[in-house]
């Protein structure tokens, strides 16, 4: 029963998520997307990444002066791009985190204002910051969310938002 409630609500996390292309979205999207306590306390195995493999955000660039909404390419090496469920190997999809560090690698990636999700494999958004200095960095997740052993992230950048 344990197994099949944590399967049910893993399927119901990856149906979440979804285009994160615009602030909007992203909250219709995810309104119930973030893992509970119960699907973290079960997650799968994590995955093993390419040796060698990187992504990297394109744009902005660090300490770029921005105005809002802020334009965010991805970048990724060594490895593919797949929506999230996909069980192409040595793939994951791109997390954004904003002003935040990633706590636990061994659990999905939260869905949230602070962790924006782009399931869909998607290689550029839009964000609405306000005005500020926030910090951003990519993190690849697999199939589930949950980030790549070892992890494959990009270097933290600082922004400001005028």
């Amino acid at each position: 029963m344990r197994s099949a409630l944590a399967a049910t609500l893993m399927v119901l996390s990856l149906a979440a998520c979804g285009d994160n292309s615009t602030t909007a979205n992203h909250e219709e999207v995810h309104k119930e997307g973030t893992p509970s306590e119960s699907t973290t306390a079960e997650a799968p195995a994590r995955t093993p990444s390419q040796a060698g493999a990187r992504v990297f955000l394109i744009e902005p660039a660090n300490g770029a002066t921005v105005k809002s909404p802020i334009a965010v390419k991805f970048g990724i090496e060594g490895m593919g791009l797949a929506p999230a469920g996909s069980e192409e190997p040595n793939s994951g999809h791109h997390h954004l985190l904003i002003d935040t560090e990633l706590k636990d690698y061994d659990a999905p990636i939260p869905a949230d204002d602070q962790h924006k999700h782009f399931g869909k494999a998607q290689t550029e958004a839009t964000l609405e910051l306000p005005p500020g200095k926030h910090t951003l960095q990519a993190v690849l997740g697999d199939r589930n969310h949950i980030p790549h052993e070892p992890p494959v992230q990009s270097e933290v950048i600082t922004i400001n938002v005028e």
